[in-house]
């Protein structure tokens, strides 16, 4: 794809990321191995494109580097412009600033960022695969989402808070803060190994500091490359998060021309309704200075849309945010989820709402039922999620009732019935696998007090322990059950609005009750009460009216025959007298009577929302600061769930609470505060008795891993914990002889194990690059001179020049050279004949003579020949 009236190079249209810089003010495509790595003195563009339930979704960025000059700024910010003309308005744009990057950009990254000083305008090149004349230190920072600044060579970079990375090109030296964590401590490593990968080739050797005291030999290097340490360290460097109350503070703005002059005029505040944005016009939208959108209507001018990212720049400068707020310019259509769900709702035409729910346009939406099949559950576990169903709800129920704080069993005659002045344990447990995994729903009457719902809690935390702290906690709040707790009691479900199950009930029951019955079968049924009065009537329903005499089935117009079905079968729970079914219209006197005389209600048929399928977010979340901090995981999966955290899936209808193993006890303690405080301080004014259900690892329900594309449940018990994946580096911390020069550095030790050698490790290697050793060729030698002449490879291509096959990658060596063999010699190549040289040879002839008896080298010191 290219425009004639542009300077657009060609773009592939295909899936995925694809990365310019801007080099001379043009687009220069970046080469893939170096993704991830940028200079701080140039500016990007990049381009995402990915698969979605609703075709495919492309975000555009451009990334500002905290060097660059103001002319690659604009070129990039114009390029950004003409891209999304040339692909029709269908991107989201992204302006990013170096250190201050939108959680999407950094999704496209998992190993992390790395920024470099300089940029490609002064020479420095993006890939250098096998290079290790390298000396530099990276500054690490993140759990989540990680970044790797490069900073001076000094201890006084240093604090006592994060994870540091010296790179000496052969050797990586990871150091980790006294205060850091082993969330920290694992995405360091990852980085890490990231680099030893994909910059050296697999070759270089990686040690870890985590306590000074235990790595004398690699802190003996660190002192050598950065010198005596003096004074004490800093403090950690606090993270600049925004909390959720400031992202909450949403404004709109209003922009218009008027008398050729931009005007900005706020309309409206938190919580924002999809009307207010009108298609002839052009809104910002400003989430507490934390992020600034620009919404571009459909039939706004088109200067007015090319100006976006100017005017947003403008109104940051206004209104005296930094410079380095991420700002995202969105088209009407093309809405991104986290846009959307700044609004209370967000409808789009001819959306599909769940299973079997489709809607038709129309002056009253029509919503055709399908039957929803429970089969399908296991099989599709994206399904139980959609349709918020662990199982078909065939298991086992056990109901108590808080009683003076304790737990009192509930007759099973009465399952499925709630009164609001009280709160109940319901425990089901059902079969996987032939294991039983179980659900704790701890249901929170309307009128009951503090502290029975206080008891509630900490009873349900003694029950999960009598059942191996594996399940499954959902606090339910009167009135907003989950669809699982309604079909556990087989369309039997009675709330009443107050009032105790227990046998000595203070006040008397009323005489007159009025219930409203919803649902189509026995999976989806819940009869509430409602104020008995006429003006609680609604034509959709059917109701109950309970009296002394009989009870009144009321069928308004809008209900169908499935609901009444449903209501007849309710309506023996909540009555022994006789059954009068009456019509809307039809009402005998007697039924207003009872209901205190006929008064106006909802007649009007009820209109059904298109509302858009909700998008699930994933938040890690700690208040630990002082403030509720969230980060969340951009096109998360099941990796993202971190077992040193706890994690927010909000999935809109229901907030699932991960907590995995190794998280602290003040994390695990507080989720549930946590979920509670993301729901208050939501910028779209959420519902705050929204059902929370508390997972822990490993015992996750379908409802949840449905979210997660290629759940593999057996994830934990293979995974690596950070402290398996350290010791996998092997043994580095026992070299006590080290020679560094300026250039590189050499590790000999006439004694150490072949597991200690740099860059021929087979443990500390990854296994891709894992090199295979155990071949005891007699053929193969290998010769070097101290002046660089042309040495022998095992090959039948004969002799090769030093250039030829120093600093290049695997693909670019000749065809039949073993880079095994390349790597051996050009370490001896490497050293001048002096007392490093020696030290080398000594070790390294040791090492060869294992596999190659016969080998011999040119310029090699007699005394060495034949060295055992």
């Amino acid at each position: 794809m290219a425009d004639g009236d542009t300077n657009l190079p060609t773009i592939e249209r295909r899936l995925g990321l694809q990365i310019w810089s801007i080099e001379n003010m043009k687009m220069v495509p970046v080469p893939e191995k170096a993704y991830g790595t940028f200079f701080e003195g140039d500016c990007y563009v990049i381009l995402h494109s990915k698969r979605t339930s609703r075709g495919t979704a492309v975000d555009l960025h451009y990334w500002i580097g905290k060097d660059s000059s103001q002319d690659e700024q604009g070129a990039a910010a114009m390029y950004v412009t003409q891209l999304d003309a040339a692909l029709r308005g269908s991107p989201v744009q992204h302006r990013e600033v170096q250190g201050h990057e939108s959680e999407t950009f950094q999704s496209y990254f998992r190993h992390g960022i790395i920024y470099k000083k300089g940029g490609v305008a002064s020479g420095f090149k993006h890939v250098e695969t096998n290079v290790y004349n390298i000396k530099r230190l990276l500054h690490v920072k993140g759990k989540k989402h990680v970044s790797a600044t490069e900073v001076a060579l000094s201890w006084d970079s240093f604090n006592k808070g994060d994870v540091f990375l010296l790179d000496l090109g052969k050797v990586l030296i990871q150091w980790n803060g006294p205060n850091c964590s082993i969330a920290e401590k694992s995405r360091g490593l990852a980085l890490a190994r990231s680099i030893r990968d994909s910059e050296r080739g697999g070759r270089a050797q990686i040690g870890i500091i985590d306590n000074e005291k235990d790595s004398p030999d690699l802190l003996k290097i660190m002192k050598m490359v950065l010198g005596e340490r003096r004074g004490e360290l800093r403090d950690a460097i606090p993270d600049t998060k925004a909390d959720e109350l400031q992202k909450a503070n949403v404004r709109l703005y209003h922009v218009y021309e008027k008398d050729n002059d931009l005007v900005v005029q706020e309309i409206a505040t938190r919580p924002l309704t999809q009307d207010l944005l009108q298609h002839e016009d052009c809104y910002i939208l400003d989430q507490g200075g934390f992020k600034i959108y620009v919404w571009r209507g459909k039939a706004s001018n088109q200067e007015e849309k090319k100006a976006a990212f100017t005017r947003a720049v403008g109104f940051i400068q206004a209104k005296g945010y930094s410079p380095s707020t991420n700002i995202e310019v969105i088209n009407d259509g093309a809405e991104s989820a986290m846009f959307k769900q700044l609004f209370q709702r967000w409808t789009e035409k001819d959306e599909m709402q769940g299973l079997g729910k489709v809607y038709t346009v129309g002056k009253t939406a029509k919503v055709e039922q399908v039957k929803f099949d429970t089969t399908q559950l296991h099989a599709r576990p994206e399904l139980a999620a959609e349709q918020r169903m662990v199982d078909d709800a065939s298991g086992d129920i056990e109901v108590w009732r808080i009683e003076d704080l304790q737990m009192q069993p509930v007759d099973p005659k009465t399952y499925g019935q709630f009164y609001g002045g009280d709160c109940y344990l319901v425990l089901y447990t059902y079969l996987r696998s032939g294991r039983p995994h179980y659900v704790l729903y701890m249901w929170q009457g309307r009128h009951a007090s503090v502290d029975e719902i206080t008891a509630c809690a900490l009873n349900a935390i003694e029950l999960d322990k009598k059942y191996g702290d594996e399940a499954v906690q959902v606090r339910v709040t009167m009135g907003k059950e989950p669809a699982h707790f309604l079909a556990i009691f087989k369309g039997k479900l009675i709330i009443y609005e107050g009032g105790t199950s227990r046998a000595q009930k203070s006040t008397p029951e009323p005489a007159v009750r009025l219930f409203q019955v919803r649902g189509t079968n026995e999976m989806n049924t819940k009869a509430t009460e409602v104020p008995a009065r006429a003006s609680s009537l609604n034509s959709n329903d059917v109701f109950l009216l309970a009296t002394n005499q009989v009870c009144y089935l009321w069928c308004g117009k809008g209900c169908s025959g499935d609901e009444r079905e449903m209501a007849k079968m309710v309506a023996d729970i909540v009555s022994r007298r006789d059954k009068h079914t009456i019509l809307e219209g039809q009402e005998p006197a007697e039924f207003w009577e009872a209901l205190g005389g006929k008064a106006p209600y909802a007649s009007e048929k009820r209109f059904q929302e298109r509302i858009t399928h909700y998008q699930p977010r994933l938040f890690e979340c700690s208040n630990q600061t002082g403030r509720f901090i969230m980060t969340e995981v951009v096109d998360f999966c099941q990796e993202d769930l971190d077992e040193d955290d706890v994690m927010l899936l909000d999935t809109w209808e229901e907030i699932f609470l991960w907590v995995g193993k190794a998280s602290n006890t003040y994390e695990r303690n507080e989720a549930v505060a946590s979920a509670k405080e993301y729901l208050k301080t939501h910028p779209a004014g959420r519902d705050l008795a929204t059902p929370i259900i508390l997972v822990k690892q490993g015992c996750e329900p379908l409802n949840f891993t449905g979210w997660f594309n290629a759940w593999d449940p057996y994830k934990w018990s293979d995974g690596k914990s950070y402290e398996e994946m350290k010791n996998s580096l092997g043994d580095v911390s026992a070299l006590s002889e080290i020679t560094v020069d300026l250039n590189n550095i050499s590790l000999s030790k006439r004694t150490l194990s072949m597991t200690n050698l740099a860059g021929s490790s087979t443990s500390s290697a990854s296994p891709e690059y894992k090199t295979h050793l155990n071949h005891n060729d007699s053929s193969s030698y290998a010769n070097s001179s101290a002046n660089g002449s042309p040495f022998t490879v095992p090959n039948d291509k004969g002799v090769y020049s030093r250039e030829v096959l120093m600093n290049k990658t695997v693909e670019e060596l000749p065809e039949g050279v073993d880079p095994t063999k390349k790597e051996v010699t050009a370490l001896l190549v490497l050293c001048p004949c002096s007392l490093t040289r020696n030290l080398v040879v000594g070790y390294m002839w040791q090492h060869i003579m294992l596999f190659s008896p016969t080998l011999r080298l040119r310029g090699m010191p007699a005394e060495h020949q034949g060295l055992q």
